[in-house]
């Protein structure tokens, strides 16, 4: 921060003319620099400490605070607790005279010469300061009593151990599996990160905004590239995917605590507005890991915010300005600015840190009931492991997949990931069911896509052998050797199917312009399909050519 004769300098002269009469000097002169030179002078021989004396309770109360952070504040944080400077320029100080009736105590050590104002470069940035100048702070240091024990007072929030809930969420392990289903889809057809396919019952838990966290930490880690505009796995992929599960959720985490991925822009009853502002999503990780206790006992997720709120309620806004960011409730759509609504942004972030990404990754276990009053988790021995550096368990205990002779691949929870991985390269998925393996069907477009990457049915087959642990089955063998001989010897299709009475009714539906279109393929002298999305609007184009038709089954 500035010396004093740079702080001074700061000041309109009517300021310094002002703090002299309090100094009980008088500044009459024109001249800026040589009112500054006497206001040194005199202040170096006040005693300071005797001043204090003179200061209302609540003007010593401020310096005292100001004195125990090192001499400077953020000037939002310093307002919050102590008011602010209403600053003016020469005309409107002359006309209103602040000084005679000061607006808070930090405007009133303002014009005694205790406190200035000014920026400074920090790890956040650049932000604005109320400080005390080094020659004033080395003076007033020792007239200041020492910072209070941080211990827990009556009515303090305190992070205390809770009992265990009546019913508790475990904590999953299942994002590993979520993102090899992900890289799977990648590798087959390229992932569009803005458009992503229907997932819908091909992950484990369908969160949009746990997919979106484990695409951008896949992103990160360096596991998916982009290539063409479209997300495709790397080597590196291959290796995670040969990891146990344990070192694959270690992985995750270290990604996770360092990740861009903005936990604000997902946390929910928040709507996030604007393109002119920006927060850093570390600090607020930060700020929770310093409070929890390293420890498995269970504790209210409402302790744990009013502990940061009490210790640490600036982690995401170090300059203390709460007026900057546009953010709406989703509910009553009200703009949630102002310290007042604290509770309302970073409270509601720090319970999504808990219980989304922190869930997610299996860190944590919770508690079933979600009121605010009895939301609780615990760490999980993965969390404590990972909090004190030591290394995720390597072993794990893998079963085979099982090729079955009508061509589904049944691959269980518990086998390897590199080998479903693979088996989603010839395969196509099926929608998951609660409780049940992972089923792949083997067919003739999924092969193709395989041998269009450069598997060969060889490979494909000795694949399958290793990974079942047993022989292929003789009908999923001829199944694949057949194909790669033939090609597609038949194809199962959803088709409308139109039944006329005469020849000739069918063939002006096949000439008519308004009609032709919608016929697929001819099936029999009286019979046709039609495209299974476009039958009600081949039904209207038929009844304006005269000729209405029944519906069965549609």
């Amino acid at each position: 921060m500035r010396n004093l004769e740079q702080a001074l300098l700061d000041h309109e002269l009517i300021t310094l003319r002002v703090i002299g009469e309090w100094l009980g000097i008088d500044l009459t002169g024109t001249d800026k620099a040589t009112a500054v030179v006497e206001l040194i002078e005199t202040l170096a021989q006040v005693d300071l400490v005797r001043e204090l004396e003179y200061l209302d309770p609540e003007e010593t109360a401020a310096l005292t605070d100001l004195v125990r952070q090192g001499g400077r504040s953020p000037v939002g944080i310093f307002a919050r607790d102590h008011g602010e400077v209403r600053l003016m320029g020469p005309g409107r100080l002359e006309r209103e005279e602040p000084w005679l009736d000061p607006a808070s105590p930090t405007e009133s050590l303002w014009y005694r010469g205790f406190l200035y104002r000014g920026f400074d470069q920090t790890d956040e940035g650049t932000l604005e300061f109320y400080y005390i100048p080094q020659e004033l702070l080395n003076r007033l240091m020792p007239a200041t009593p020492a910072r209070p024990s941080p211990a827990f007072t009556a009515d303090e929030p305190s992070l205390r151990p809770v009992e265990h809930p009546a019913e508790v969420l475990n904590p999953p392990t299942d994002a590993v599996d979520d993102l090899t289903t992900l890289l799977a889809l990648a590798q087959r057809t390229g992932l569009l990160p803005d458009r992503l396919p229907n997932l819908d019952g091909l992950l484990m838990n369908p969160d949009r905004d746990r997919r979106s966290l484990l695409l951008t930490l896949a992103t990160e880690m360096s596991l998916l590239r982009r290539s063409d505009d479209r997300l495709r796995p790397t080597r590196a992929a291959l290796d995670w995917l040969q990891q146990s599960r344990e070192a694959q959720l270690r992985a995750l985490v270290d990604a996770w605590s360092r990740s861009a991925w903005n936990e604000l822009r997902h946390t929910p009853d928040l709507v996030i507005e604007g393109e002119n502002w920006q927060n850093d999503p570390l600090p607020a990780r930060t700020a929770l890991m310093d409070v929890l206790p390293a420890d498995d006992r269970w504790y209210h997720q409402e302790d744990v915010i009013a502990v940061i709120h009490r210790q640490d309620p600036d982690f995401q806004r170090p300059d203390g300005n709460y007026e900057t960011w546009y953010i709406r409730d989703q509910v009553s759509q009200d703009y949630l600015s102002g310290f007042d609504n604290w509770h309302q942004v970073e409270g509601r972030l720090l319970n999504f840190l808990i219980r989304g990404p922190l869930f997610w990754l299996g860190m944590v276990e919770l508690s079933a009931d979600i009121a605010p009053e009895r939301a609780a988790y615990r760490l999980t021995p993965r969390a404590l492991a990972w909090l004190g550096d030591e290394p995720a368990a390597a072993d794990e205990v893998r079963v085979p997949l099982v090729v079955q002779p009508d061509g589904i691949l049944l691959v269980p929870y518990n086998a390897g990931r590199f080998e479903r991985f693979q088996a989603a390269r010839i395969a196509d998925p099926e929608p998951l069911a609660p409780g049940k393996p992972y089923r792949y069907r083997i067919v003739p477009s999924s092969l193709a896509e395989a041998q269009g990457q450069g598997i060969t049915p060889e490979r494909m087959l000795q694949f399958l052998e290793t990974a079942g642990g047993r022989s292929v089955p003789v009908a999923v063998r001829r199944g694949i050797s057949r194909w790669a001989e033939k090609g597609v010897e038949g194809r199962l299709q959803s088709v409308v199917v139109l039944r006329v009475g005469n020849a000739e009714i069918l063939e002006t539906l096949r000439t008519n312009p308004k009609t032709r279109d919608f016929i697929a393929e001819t099936l029999g002298d009286l019979v046709v399909a039609i495209r299974r999305g476009e039958w009600e609007n081949f039904r209207q184009a038929v009844a304006q050519l005269g000729l209405l038709l029944d519906v069965e089954g549609l």
